[in-house]
């Protein structure tokens, strides 16, 4: 079965937003570690700019596969 453009955006952007979580938290976790210092709000500005990469990547990378797909 075909996938639409608006499902591979509902689960492209699904999969960011709950991968956009465990960013904020690993950063929280791992900054200290290489001696940098960020406050939540910067936390969450460096996760939102993450996201937004992340969620074109998903959402490009899924249309290639289905046009792929689709021309077999």
């Amino acid at each position: 079965m075909k996938q639409s453009r608006i499902m591979s955006l509902v689960e492209a952007a699904t999969n960011v937003v709950v991968g956009y979580g465990l960013a904020i938290a690993t950063q929280i976790v791992v900054f200290p570690w290489f001696g940098l210092q960020a406050d939540l709000p910067a936390h969450l500005t460096i996760g939102l700019l993450f996201l937004i990469v992340s969620l074109l990547r998903s959402y490009l990378l899924r249309r290639l596969f289905e046009r792929h797909r689709a021309l077999r």
